[in-house]
């Protein structure tokens, strides 16, 4: 990275040059650059994007380069994180618009995508299982145990929600033998959208040929916490519809409460707690309304 960064600095002949996390920007008389390493061959996915007809994404300058890609610089106006999301809603569901296909798989392939979710089930059960009876068994009780304990149903009850769900699902999707798949981000979140005079996503280097729900997944647990996501799953559904056993799938998927992350102090202990039982209560109040019009269908 740093031999090609040279290199590049005495081809572009910047009068400033910026790190950006793992980027560097050039910025010359000539325009801007941003300087990442290569982790995968990009143009290839451009090329094959741009046949699609979806063009939101940084023009890709110079890919000749084993170490790095070099793109042109997107200088993005500020705006509110809820049309932040708006847009990038609108993005993802034009990509896998232009992008999806059902591919042939063997029966095999749902058994495994079972399996490999139920192992997460258990192993979450286990964790927080774990979690209890710890905070159960101390005398004088801290009170991010305390804080535990108290949610400690709701996070039981939506995992044994995605447990119930799943076995739905594979009951519904055993026997098939194709699977809609598209082209998929991977890695969506609000830092990753840039509205300039054309708007891009960014970072693309996860990308994946795989079932669209990723994206609205990684979307989702990505930025919980910073936008209203009921109007954005909405907004999707609209405009690309989910055939049934992929919604199943999205909410299963939603509702696994991630592991609370370590932290050093009581407060900061508090605070990720906080963070888990928000997610739980916030993604129970987004799918509610799905499953309560399937009750008055019944």
């Amino acid at each position: 990275m740093n031999k090609s960064l040279e290199v590049l600095k005495s081809i572009y002949k910047p009068y400033r040059y910026t790190l950006k996390g793992k980027a560097t920007l050039l910025e010359t008389t000539s325009g801007d650059f941003i300087i990442k390493p290569k982790k995968k061959d990009i143009s290839e996915l451009y090329n094959y994007l741009i046949s699609r007809g979806f063009m939101n994404f940084p023009k890709l300058i110079d890919a000749s380069r084993d170490e790095v890609n070099v793109f042109e610089y997107v200088d993005s106006i500020r705006m509110p994180k809820e049309q932040m999301a708006d847009d990038i809603i609108d993005i993802i569901a034009s990509l896998h618009n232009k992008t999806s296909y059902f591919k042939e798989v063997s029966e095999d392939t749902y058994k495994a995508i079972y399996e490999d979710i139920k192992s997460n089930i258990s192993y979450l059960k286990n964790y927080y299982d774990t979690l209890y009876e710890m905070g159960f068994s101390e005398v004088y009780m801290s009170p991010s145990n305390y804080q535990l304990m108290r949610n400690f149903y709701k996070i039981n009850a939506a995992l044994d929600f995605c447990e119930q769900e799943l076995d739905e699902w594979y009951e519904l999707i055993k026997g098939e033998t194709k699977i809609r798949v598209a082209v998929v981000h991977n890695n969506l979140s609000l830092d990753h959208y840039l509205r300039g005079e054309r708007e891009v996503l960014i970072s693309w280097d996860d990308y994946l040929i795989d079932t669209p729900i990723i994206d609205l997944v990684k979307l989702y647990k990505n930025e919980y916490l910073n936008i209203h996501f009921a109007e954005g799953l909405e907004r999707y559904l609209h405009k690309f519809p989910l055939l049934e056993h992929e919604k199943k799938l999205l909410f299963i998927l939603i509702t696994l409460p991630p592991e609370i992350k370590n932290a050093d102090s009581e407060f900061l202990k508090c605070k990720e707690n906080n963070k888990v039982i928000d997610y739980v209560f916030k993604t129970e109040e987004l799918i509610r309304p799905y499953y309560s019009s399937q009750e008055e269908e019944k």
